[in-house]
């Protein structure tokens, strides 16, 4: 199984965790993320989407279920600031060190202010990139929360 960074700081940090593999491949119009639930078979609230925003300026990291959006609005509060968009494609693959489809939470090159949604906290395991396209790692969700110093909130929907 290929290593990556975020499988790296996993084994670095003695998490126990599950590598899942899948074809990436997935039809126009579906997204990574509901590519990785439909390919595992796996509940798309336990599905985590990474997904790279801008609050107020600066690059924050929302880890949402693929069963729902990311609300930018929840995520600002969340993170402190006012005003919250997408960020750009080339400024998230740039600051993460991974390409859009494969952006984990964990093992990013730069350490990103981080917001889990709360919901993760429900499961005794979650699912989220493993930071390559067609890879999932399963880790217990206070271990994510831990490893990428995030902060939990609603900020799904």
């Amino acid at each position: 199984m290929a290593s990556t960074p975020a499988v790296r700081s996993l084994e670095k940090a003695a998490v126990p965790h599950t590598l899942h593999p899948y074809d990436p491949e997935h039809p126009a119009g579906q997204g990574h993320g509901e590519a990785a639930v439909a390919a595992l078979g796996a509940d798309p609230r336990q599905v985590f989407k990474t997904l790279v925003a801008r609050v107020d300026g600066a690059l924050t990291v929302a880890v949402v279920p693929v069963a729902t959006t990311l609300d930018l609005k929840a995520l600002a509060a969340a993170a402190g600031g006012r005003r919250a968009a997408m960020a750009e494609p080339a400024d998230a693959e740039r600051a993460t060190g991974y390409v859009l489809g494969g952006i984990s939470p964990l093992g990013q090159k730069k350490s990103l202010p981080t917001v889990v949604d709360e919901s993760a906290l429900g499961f005794g395991t979650v699912l989220v990139s493993a930071g390559r396209r067609g890879l999932q790692v399963e880790i217990p969700p206070a271990d994510l929360v831990r490893l990428t110093r995030a902060r939990t909130a609603p900020i799904g929907r």
